[in-house]
């Protein structure tokens, strides 16, 4: 994006429209095309309902995430200060660690193998293939880390508009063509559709990208002339909510491709889901033309994992090397990606269900900054009820109980919707405030 020469406060709808989709095609990546369709099947005839929570618990996070940023300052160690240095670094450290290495990067190999290389095995074992193609693809996204330059954005100016066209193909054939009937609700979709649709919203990562996101739509307001602090706000917030309604869009398209799937069989995950779906209304063609877009969306996402992870842990740790970071982090990623799709879903889920409450409880609470001030009570005796609440919930959900505080906490409101925190977090905010502020010397 070139800088402009004016100094207006001020953005036209051309501006607007350039940044909201620079930031919907960083939001987009591995985890948008795998989960929407997985809720369709499950949500069967209350597939709208769970969209709705999906899109609050995905797109709703990410923008809510990125105007807390802009609220508050200019990045997430900003947002972090709230409470204290201390918990800025660990918080920073796990949501880089979370959207890097540990889970959106191993996935984004993961997923561009089960869509553009298991449909052509013909059953065959997976584990050799996926050994070669992981191997080479983060040699590829390691290579073009060390120097990225424009090679992302060229590229990704032309991947994002042919992944949305495999898309809308493939939707427009399904509803031309309908391939099956919407199913009945399993699950937690039965009884609680909107709040399991949140909950898988977790899955895509995107709220705690959206604090690591939020630099970059700052900083690209900045050099569009925008120089105040209140009109950058306005405009992130204004960004955030149109990229969000295009995710929104997609995940439609997605999830009622899903909700029709019950005739083709049962799938282990998304992937493979998306791939039946493409194989039943394009055919082959339609099968290439998916595994292309989503192989090289999938790296250009993953270039930009490796180089925002580079960039964090060597800007913060100065001893530590960029070029030795995103080896570590590449070298580990392959190892990752290689238990599976199905597996590293299913681990991560139990770390996603802390991370995510912490997070959306601190953004929220930036909304209160101008109000609360230094009042650092309020920020941390929220935070950690929500931590304590959400920890049980988690280890709970491995069968993993804590004695008297587990049946305590099972006990509160909204547990069975997976929001247990919510109200912990509310009396430990409000409570915060009670604490007296410690004068400075």
């Amino acid at each position: 994006m070139k800088k402009t020469n004016s100094s207006s406060d001020s953005l036209g709808i051309k501006e607007i429209t350039a940044v909201s989709l620079m930031l919907f095609a960083m939001f987009f990546g591995a985890g948008n095309m795998i989960f929407p369709p997985t809720l369709g099947a499950a949500a069967g005839e209350n597939v709208f309902a769970a969209l709705i929570g999906f899109v609050f618990g995905d797109a709703g996070l990410a923008i809510l995430a990125i105007a807390a940023v802009s609220l508050v300052g200019s990045n997430i160690n900003d947002l972090g200060n709230l409470v204290g240095k201390k918990f800025s670094a660990v918080f920073a450290l796990c949501v880089y660690l979370l959207i890097g290495p540990l889970f959106a990067l191993p996935r984004t190999a993961t997923v561009s193998f089960e869509i553009a290389v298991v449909p052509f095995l013909n059953g065959a074992s997976k584990v050799i293939p996926s050994l070669i193609f992981t191997a080479v693809f983060f040699l590829l996204a390691y290579y073009l880390s060390k120097n990225p330059g424009r090679i992302v954005q060229i590229v990704g100016k032309i991947l994002t508009p042919l992944l949305l066209f495999a898309i809308a193909l493939i939707f427009i054939t399904a509803v031309l063509n309908p391939y099956g009937d919407i199913g009945a609700a399993t699950g937690n979709y039965a009884k609680h559709a909107f709040f399991a649709g949140f909950l898988d919203g977790y899955n895509a990562l995107d709220g705690p990208a959206g604090l690591a996101f939020a630099a970059v739509v700052i900083i690209s307001i900045r050099n569009l002339g925008v120089k105040s602090e209140k009109a950058i706000a306005k405009y992130t917030i204004i960004s955030g909510f149109f990229a969000g309604a295009i995710l929104a869009v997609v995940y439609f398209t997605l999830a009622y491709l899903g909700a029709h799937s019950g005739a083709l069989g049962t799938f282990a995950n998304g992937g493979q889901m998306l791939n039946a779906i493409a194989q039943t209304t394009t055919g082959l063609l339609g099968v290439i033309l998916l595994s292309v877009a989503v192989y090289l969306a999938c790296l250009t996402t993953a270039i930009g994992l490796i180089t925002a992870f580079g960039e964090y842990i060597s800007t913060t740790y100065p001893r530590i090397s960029y070029h030795a970071t995103i080896l570590v982090a590449t070298l580990f990623s392959f190892a990752i990606a290689n238990v599976g799709l199905s597996t590293l879903i299913q681990f991560s889920l139990p770390v996603l269900l802390i991370i995510y409450p912490v997070t959306i409880v601190v953004c929220v609470q930036a909304f209160f900054y101008k109000f609360v001030g230094s009042r650092k009570g309020f920020y941390w005796l929220g935070l950690l009820l929500t931590f304590i609440v959400s920890v049980v919930h988690s280890l709970d959900g491995m069968n993993i109980t804590l004695g008297a505080l587990t049946a305590f906490i099972t006990k509160l409101p909204f547990y069975d919707m997976g929001i247990a925190w919510l109200l912990p977090a509310l009396i430990g905010s409000v409570l915060g405030l009670l604490i007296p502020v410690k004068e400075k010397n």
